[in-house]
């Protein structure tokens, strides 16, 4: 460990704070405020499209009709998506001739794009046709992303809104909710970013692969492509997925150590400034501080626990020098390091990203470890677009209704009651993603089809399990490695749980929403617990990190922290 990796660490939470504010209001003026920026430019467009669809901008959906427009839209999408992909050998923009996916794998990557996780058991530049990468997962990085923050504004929405006489407030309108986000946010701030991408050395162009001739005389395939226009919404979505199977290791995809700092802060930028967002329609920006300052001391205790973790030797290569302080710099670019390394795959967990500038797999136990944890903790370590807000929400009114049952009064959060409907919906939020990550876990690791794909045994063995699992149902897309998931057992399993990860735990969100619209406020009393100060912050970290330690403790337990302990005992190797 050394001062300039602490000095990158430092620097980074502090651009994400710088732009916390200013984009915070940048989306609070595009979603709720009449005055919108740049409206004589995007103002026509949006009209436009609203006139085509025969969309009412105004009107005000309740949570159910919110819901199935969501689910119908996600519906049809995978389905497009779908198509593409098993057709893409007749399809154009295919420079290499390759065909399309078969069905299963066609099913997992439709799946992934459309629940935002961006999995990919497949390599890009030898299996994506460019329409495919453009038309078919491009899209969906846009309108997944979209959909997130609809859901996370749909929330707060729900909770900060004050009924009228006679008329309950609905949560808002998923059809300029979408369109909005991607119209407004996305392409504007994707346009820049690729920009910016191409002057540090990302590839951009439509070109035919190249094909060289090494000095030793053997032919190389040099992949071309789209990349800097992927790459930005991968990153600004929390997306994930590479234009190459390496992703961000890709020197074509990240060249420099200026393209990844600016890889980091896209991945966290959003979902960073909604937390500020959500303190002006709160009419409170402590509430939004509250919840930037719980993220914030979350990614920090995970990213300084990984950059500790990996600056110790690998236990696989006792005694080697490797260069870098002698850290673990297997599955590591020299060109970033082992604390850019930490801090990329610390934040890629954080967010529901899923972008790797190195292989976890090849992390020591303890740093594999704290990728893992960021994920298993829902995800509101900032989290994904819209994701992270309103997983942090969820733990908000956990931590209010434990708050209340401590004082023996009714729980209440902004001067609305906490009762057995929205604690119903919460306990099914709650325990929806445990419930799909422990299940399909236990199950693979008995199933001999799925035990066929492993290339470790032991504890090693498990994590990979584990954390694929994890991945896909927390919507984050990255992966241990190790592990061959382009079986029909994986493709179909990884499916189920990352259509389930992402709808089943939307679904009591808008039905929290829904039933918080309609509540009356209560004026507050002496006896009310205040959510915007110092004690609600260390009440609310205690709980997240308490459901996190009762839930997934023994599994990590026989997975990633018996393998160190076996790595420290020499066990292992």
């Amino acid at each position: 460990m050394t001062p300039f990796g602490w000095i990158q660490i430092v620097i980074f939470l502090i651009a994400i704070l710088a732009l916390a504010k200013p984009l915070g209001i940048y989306l609070f003026r595009v979603f709720e405020s009449p005055d919108k920026p740049f409206a004589g430019f995007f103002g026509p467009v949006e009209k436009f499209i609203y006139k085509v669809c025969g969309i009412d901008p105004d009107e005000d959906q309740d949570w159910k009709t919110y819901t199935v427009s969501l689910l119908l839209f996600s519906l049809t999408g995978l389905f497009v998506t779908y198509g593409i992909l098993r057709l893409q050998g007749f399809l154009p923009f295919n420079p290499e001739k390759l065909k399309g996916l078969p069905p299963w794998l066609a099913l997992n990557t439709a799946a992934s794009f459309t629940t935002n996780t961006n999995w990919q058991a497949y390599a890009g530049e030898t299996t994506m046709s460019y329409f495919s990468q453009m038309a078919g997962l491009a899209w969906h990085n846009f309108i997944s992303a979209a959909a997130g923050i609809g859901v996370a504004l749909a929330l707060a929405r729900g909770l900060v809104r004050k009924p009228s006489p006679g008329k309950t407030p609905g949560v808002g309108n998923f059809w300029t909710d979408l369109i909005r986000g991607v119209l407004y946010v996305f392409l504007p701030i994707c346009f820049v970013a690729a920009l910016v991408l191409v002057s540090t050395g990302v590839v951009q162009n439509l070109d035919a692969y190249r094909h060289a001739v090494t000095v030793e005389g053997h032919e190389q395939t040099i992949p071309m492509g789209p990349v800097a226009s992927q790459e930005a919404v991968k990153l600004l979505g929390t997306n994930g997925g590479g234009f190459f199977n390496a992703n961000s290791a890709h020197p074509y995809e990240n060249p420099s150590p200026l393209s990844n700092f600016m890889e980091m802060v896209l991945i966290l930028a959003i979902p960073s400034a909604l937390t500020y967002t959500y303190g002006l329609m709160a009419g409170n920006r402590r509430q939004g501080w509250v919840l930037w300052a719980a993220m914030a001391i979350l990614f920090l205790a995970g990213a300084s626990s990984a950059y500790w973790a990996e600056s110790k030797p690998s236990p696989a290569s006792p005694g080697i020098v490797t260069g870098h302080g002698s850290g673990n710099m297997e599955g590591k670019e020299t060109r970033f390091g082992i604390a850019s390394s930490a801090l990329f795959a610390t934040a890629t967990t954080a967010a529901s990203c899923g972008a790797v500038n190195a292989m976890h797999d090849s992390f020591n136990p303890l740093g594999g470890l704290v990728p893992l944890i960021n994920i298993q903790l829902g995800e509101i370590v900032f989290g994904g677009v819209g994701a992270g807000l309103y997983g942090m929400l969820v733990f908000v009114i956990l931590t209010v209704f434990i708050a209340g049952l401590m004082v023996g009064r009714t729980p209440e959060y902004l001067e609305k009651k906490i009762e057995p409907r929205e604690m119903t919906f919460a306990t099914l939020y709650i325990l929806a993603f445990p419930m799909l990550v422990l299940c399909f876990t236990a199950w693979a690791s008995v199933w001999p089809p799925a035990l066929a794909s492993l290339h470790n045994n032991g504890p090693h063995g498990l994590s990979e399990i584990l954390y694929a699992y994890t991945s896909a149902a927390g919507n984050n897309g990255s992966a241990f490695g190790g592990l061959a998931a382009d079986t029909p057992w994986f493709n179909a399993t990884l499916a189920v749980a990352m259509l389930a990860g992402r709808f089943l735990m939307i679904i009591p969100i808008l039905g929290i929403a829904g039933s918080m619209a309609g509540k009356k406020t209560v004026p507050q009393g002496p006896g009310t617990f205040r959510t915007d100060g110092l004690m609600f912050l260390v009440l609310l970290l205690s709980v997240i990190v308490i459901v996190g330690a009762l839930t997934f403790f023994p599994a990590l337990t026989l997975g990633p922290l018996a393998e160190h302990v076996m790595a420290r005992g020499g066990r292992l190797f």
